[in-house]
């Protein structure tokens, strides 16, 4: 491969691994020909990926894969568990050249409630529908002991594999066994247990499979507390056990299910041009197809109709076959034959919401790749935001925000930061000395330095900004509405930027009387106010510092014509204080400086001293 090619490789796959999500999940690893090469988990799928090509790897297989490597595929789940599961399942699907694990054919293990007249429950590899119920399969094998454990402790049922009906109980064919005598088993094979308490516990057991265990949680919790109380701490700790097992038992796998077979799984995500459909073939239980598409808006089309060109393009091009096609709501016009699916819990809900999870993803990926080829599009996606969420009359292509700093109303000042495009535009920043305030009135200062902003704008018939923002809460709002309003008689937008009381902005103010705007502390668009009022901070406070520190090294030296920093240095170098220097011989300082600045000099000293 030419240097040229490899360079446009590496630059396609960084830009896959650069918008990989930071969540658990399944990656593909596809070769020239479209064949999957790889398959692994990983409970950070972008920090797992990026390690494959960030450095130079000492495994000469796994270097031999990576230069092997043409594209990149992924599944988003929700869990670890479900990403170990998965990998399982895809591995044994496709047998990648590159995985050496799980090919021995064994598979993880799941639970079985048997289908006989006195059901017995215990683990098995393998699933037979014909044999009884199965849940799982379990990716950590100590959990699923614990929870056979916690069952035969809550519940002792039968354990032998005796073939045991209501005839042969009947008829007494048979006895009582060591499992009765150390009290594993309550013998119903004998009468000793009648066959309707039996079943409740079956069906008790069964809850505790689906993870329907709230109820049993709050039964050993007041168990636990009643020990306690009673000081038995060793009983209270055995319960304590078994009652975080089950808190935080998941009893059904999202990717993984015996009771799902051959069905198609679909859900739809839009924007402005463009709809996302996901697509998910389940097949025995497991999910062996994932695709996430883009489907082009030609006129005004509603998602019902989006989805169903998408599903009927997506069973095509993969030769679906399946009878069954969930979706999140009524699909018509796919054919008499095909039955559509809305459900509200279950096995097909959680696939239903797992295919959510994915298109969202995907969605994602694809406007962060669209936003770093051309930045100027996530800018403008943002200025559209805020003028939604504000109901702006107009794109906020200019934004202002303003802070004042100072110690108890000394060497006061105020900055203000202009983002131009939700970027910072620092050549249009502006420092202000506060001149008409005395004392630390933050609300006078602020109207002060507002006035000077704008009045002068107007006189050089600059563009006013779209948008305001103040580094405060309503009561700043307010004193500024009254400068540029009633004062200036314009029209612009001001909003509010309020902190909690450890300091960090946790809310937007707009309007008057203001009212707090709800938006997400974790939307892009929070960050850039966040980033705007953190601006204006830095702004303001440094220059409040190199302010205050001029102000702390002045002298009389700095009033004294002719007296510049290098003469000043000069000075203080030799004899280090101004009292000092007043004290030294006209010779001396002449000597240094010459005898017309060493003259002025002992004059002017003298004077201060006097004044002083």
């Amino acid at each position: 491969m030419e240097k040229s090619e490899k360079e446009r490789l590496r630059t396609y796959l960084m830009g896959i691994v650069s918008s990989l999500p930071e969540c658990p999940g399944c990656y593909q690893y596809l070769d020239e020909t479209g064949t999957i090469i790889y398959v692994g988990k990983a409970k950070n799928l972008k920090r797992r990926v990026y390690s494959y090509f960030s450095k130079e790897h000492d495994s000469r297989k796994t270097a031999i894969l990576v230069s092997k490597i043409r594209d990149i595929k992924y599944i988003v789940v929700k869990t670890e568990e479900d990403a170990l599961l998965l990998e399982n399942y895809l591995i044994k699907q496709w047998s990648p050249r590159y995985n050496i694990l799980l090919k021995d054919g064994k598979t993880y293990p799941s639970i079985v409630v048997t289908n006989e007249y006195l059901p017995r429950i215990f683990q098995t590899r393998k699933i037979d529908k014909r044999l009884g119920t199965f849940y799982g399969p379990y990716s950590h094998v100590p959990t699923m002991s614990l929870l056979l454990e916690l069952i035969g402790k809550l519940y002792p049922l039968r354990r032998c594999r005796e073939h045991i009906t209501a005839d042969s109980i009947a008829k007494n064919k048979h006895k009582e066994c060591l499992e009765y005598h150390i009290k594993n088993c309550k013998a119903p094979c004998t009468k000793r247990q009648s066959h309707d308490e039996y079943m409740q516990n079956i069906a008790e057991a069964k809850e505790i499979l689906k993870g329907n265990t709230a109820q049993l949680e709050r039964q050993m919790l007041q168990r636990m507390q009643e020990h306690a109380a009673k000081l038995q701490f060793e009983e209270a700790e055995a319960i304590k056990r078994k009652y975080l097992l089950l808190e935080n038992y998941r009893s059904k796998s999202e990717v993984v299910s015996s009771t799902l077979h051959n069905i198609d799984v679909f859900n739809i995500e839009n924007n402005e041009k463009v709809a996302y459909i996901n697509y998910l073939h389940v097949t025995n239980g497991c999910i062996t197809q994932a695709f996430t598409f883009e489907y082009a808006k030609r006129l005004e089309e509603t998602d019902e109709e989006l989805l169903a060109a998408g599903i009927i393009e997506m069973r095509q091009r993969y030769n679906s076959e399946s009878h069954e096609v969930v979706t999140p709501f009524p699909v018509k016009h796919l054919g008499d034959n095909l039955l559509v699916t809305v459900p509200v819990k279950g096995d097909k809900k959680k696939l239903l919401e797992l295919s959510k999870l994915n298109v969202l993803q995907y969605k994602k990926d694809r406007i962060t790749q669209n936003e770093k080829l051309n930045p100027e599009q996530k800018q403008v996606r943002l200025m559209k935001e805020l003028q939604e969420t504000l109901k702006l009359p107009t794109l906020p292509m200019q934004i202002e925000c303003f802070d004042n700093s100072n110690i108890s109303g000394t060497d006061a000042v105020a900055g203000c930061v202009v983002f131009k495009k939700c970027k910072p535009s620092k050549q249009d920043y502006r420092k202000y000395i506060i001149k008409t305030v005395s004392g630390p009135d933050d609300y006078a200062s602020m109207q002060e330095v507002v006035r000077r902003r704008y009045s002068r704008i107007i006189e050089e018939g600059n563009p006013l900004p779209d948008l305001i923002i103040t580094d405060g809460g309503r009561g700043q709002m307010e004193v500024v509405r009254k400068v540029v309003e009633d004062e200036l008689l314009l029209s612009i937008p001001i909003a509010g930027l309020a902190k909690d009381d450890k300091h960090r902005t946790n809310e937007l103010l707009y309007g008057f009387p203001p009212q707090v705007i709800a938006m997400k502390t974790d939307s892009l668009l929070f960050r850039l106010l966040t980033q705007i009022q953190d601006e204006v901070h830095r702004y303001a406070i440094t220059f409040h510092r190199d302010k205050r520190s001029k102000h702390q090294v002045a002298s009389v030296l700095d009033t004294i014509p002719g007296i510049g920093p290098k003469t000043k240095a000069l000075l203080l170098r030799k004899w280090h204080s101004v009292k000092r220097i007043r004290e030294a011989d006209e010779s001396e300082l002449a000597s240094l400086v010459g005898a017309k600045k060493a003259k002025i000099l002992k004059e002017m000293l003298a004077e201060a001293s006097e004044k002083s």
